[in-house]
């Protein structure tokens, strides 16, 4: 059974930072993307950023380049996402999902197997 569990999330004032990780257990691909998508309130999910285990390939949306940063550790199957220069439009609940067999960093959720239970992210004063 395939499990990922989020962590990092919490409340940051504007401008703040917070780095969220992403631990997957119980599968063993050796190629895969993991990725960051996210859902406000009211609003579709969308997608952060990706990464691929086989060239550390990346994407990142539009509305966070240059503030945030995606890597992962592929001994520990865990992926990062460190967001600097955090804005209100960040708050949402952040989920991370895993694409076994894909070598791109996409973020077309067709690929999108296994997903997390999401971690909230709050960015207010």
């Amino acid at each position: 059974q395939v499990q990922l569990v989020e962590s990092g999330g919490g409340l940051v004032q504007p401008g703040g930072s917070l780095r969220l990780s992403c631990a997957a257990s119980g599968f063993t691909f050796d190629r895969y993307a993991m990725g960051w998508f996210r859902q406000a309130p009211g609003k579709e999910r969308e997608g952060v950023s990706a990464i691929s285990s086989t060239d550390d390939s990346t994407y990142l949306a539009y509305s966070v380049k240059g503030r945030f940063t995606i890597s992962i550790d592929n001994a520990k199957n865990t992926v990062y996402l460190q967001m600097n220069n955090l804005i209100p439009e960040d708050t949402a609940v952040y989920y991370c999902a895993v694409a076994p067999r894909i070598t791109t960093a996409t973020m077309l959720e067709h690929y999108y197997h296994y997903w997390g239970q999401g971690t909230q992210v709050t960015v207010s004063s």
